[in-house]
């Protein structure tokens, strides 16, 4: 395991080996061994982050918003020019296939830059004064010290997402990425303190994630939280904000429909379907799961899909034949499995997968799921893996009644080629992104975000920046 680096902390510019720390081992999923240990961040450690952050914090906000995109822009070259290395990285700790992870790379890059260019147009406005001689002015000011937290699933695009627009406003932020896939992070907080973010404006923290997000929470130094995971910390994060009134954005979890209508290429559909599905060994938050066909087409819908979810590769990442690599962790292998036997004890079938492939590593089968009462743990429960599950419906009115019937509300997806179901489909689906015959429902240029129990806020977009912005009226007489 020679590409995988020994693992520190950055704090208030210098980088921490774990010591006399308390560390954990990080895993390779594809086969069980032992890539390196994380730290643990002591609470004499995360004291000394808040006052870096604090005093970086008041001298980054007065750098220009022309330098900040300067930074933000180099850093996104150098992601660039590094992609091989950093996409290795994530493909031993996470687990997914190369060709994934150098997108998820690419993407990081963009973010960057977008959030580079988009600091340039954080635009204030004038008001017209009541009276002459007067200026009535709104400014738009960073918002403060960030904490932000991270799941494990999509290290570089997470980190970016928020890091990059925390910079681009003029703040300072202290990222605790997964301490299960902290290389990654790592290596993209290099390339920006390489780029020229100051000391102590980014600083990277591990360790039990309890004890650091209530330390950091509990400290008025933080004014803004932001935090990608599961929708159970989100509640806990959220308790923990009121105390000192922090601004938060959730990026939480989901259950994303997908209606298919009968008038769509079926064969087509499906394959698009299946590689959507299972990328990341469907382990993405947007990840269609739910898949609603109509009645006519259910039947070779089920047909298609299963094929081409037995026809995927699954392998080790740095294998180039394959096509869908392991899930994360031990904990995945057992959901998918109670997953599969609820499913089996309701009268659902199995229709592809279903079990554990006898190899090391933490692998399952790509998994299809149909007959399954609306009730089932499949249907109501998000998999965060390589399952999925096909219900038939009749109408548009069905469908729609079935797609929100959860509390989830981040992703959905239509595929129709009438312009009607089209628009009724997306103006009636409760979710914050929808995507029509396609399977892209976030770019860094577009917010990104969900509502009910998949959290609120937006990343990406103007609006990603606007997150880490306080607006201040100015009145000059």
């Amino acid at each position: 395991m020679t590409d995988y680096p020994d693992l520190q902390m950055l704090i208030d510019g210098e980088w921490l080996d774990a010591g006399a720390r308390e560390t954990q081992p990080v895993m390779n999923p594809a086969t069980g061994e032992v890539l390196g240990h994380v730290p643990h961040a002591t609470g004499a450690d995360l004291d000394r982050a808040l006052q870096a952050a604090d005093c970086a914090f008041r001298s980054w906000r007065g750098v220009s918003a022309y330098e900040r995109r300067r930074v933000l822009g180099r850093a996104a070259d150098l992601l660039r020019e590094r992609s091989e290395e950093i996409a290795l990285l994530t493909t031993l700790e996470q687990g997914k296939p190369l060709a994934e992870a150098r997108n998820d790379v690419a993407v990081a890059a963009d973010m960057f830059e977008w959030f580079g260019e988009e600091a340039r147009r954080a635009y204030g406005r004038l008001i017209p004064p009541r009276e002459p001689g007067r200026r009535m002015m709104v400014l738009s000011e960073p918002v403060g010290p960030v904490a932000a937290f991270a799941a494990w699933n999509v290290p570089a695009i997470t980190m970016s997402r928020k890091v990059g627009a925390a910079i681009a406003a003029g703040c300072s932020v202290i990222y605790k990425p997964s301490e299960e896939t902290p290389a990654t992070p790592l290596a993209v907080a290099r390339i920006l303190e390489e780029a020229g973010v100051p000391k102590g404006v980014l600083q990277v923290v591990s360790g039990d994630p309890d004890a650091i997000s209530r330390h950091l929470m509990g400290s008025p130094i933080i004014r803004k939280v932001t935090f990608t995971g599961s929708t159970a910390v989100g509640r806990r994060l959220a308790r923990l904000a009121a105390d000192n009134l922090q601004r938060l954005t959730m990026e939480l979890g989901g259950h994303a429909p997908v209606l298919v209508f009968d008038d769509v290429d079926v064969e087509a559909t499906a394959r698009g379907a299946v590689a959507s599905k299972y990328r990341n060994a469907g382990q993405i938050c947007t990840a269609p799961t739910r898949f609603l066909v109509q009645e006519a087409v259910h039947d070779r819908f089920v047909e298609a899909f299963a094929a081409a979810a037995r026809g995927l590769k699954v392998g080790d990442g740095r294998d180039p034949a394959s096509q869908m690599g392991p899930c994360a962790n031990p904990r995945r292998i057992e959901a998918m499995e109670a997953f599969v036997a609820d499913a089996e004890a309701r009268g659902g079938r199995v229709t592809a997968g279903g079990r554990r492939p006898n190899n090391a590593g933490y692998f399952f089968e790509p998994t299809l799921l149909t007959g399954l009462p609306d009730d089932a743990m499949a249907m109501t429960v998000e998999p965060f893996g390589p399952l999925a599950v096909v219900r038939p419906f009749a109408t548009l009115e069905e469908a729609v009644e079935v797609a929100n019937a959860l509390r989830f509300g981040l992703a959905g997806y239509v595929h129709s080629t009438s312009a009607r179901r089209i628009q009724a489909a997306s103006d009636a689906l409760a979710v914050g992104c929808v995507a029509v015959n396609n399977w892209q429902v976030s770019a860094p240029e577009t917010p990104f975000g969900g509502v009910g129990d998949s959290g609120y806020g937006s990343e990406g977009g103007q609006e990603g920046l606007e997150a880490y912005l306080a607006l201040k009226f100015v009145h000059q007489a």
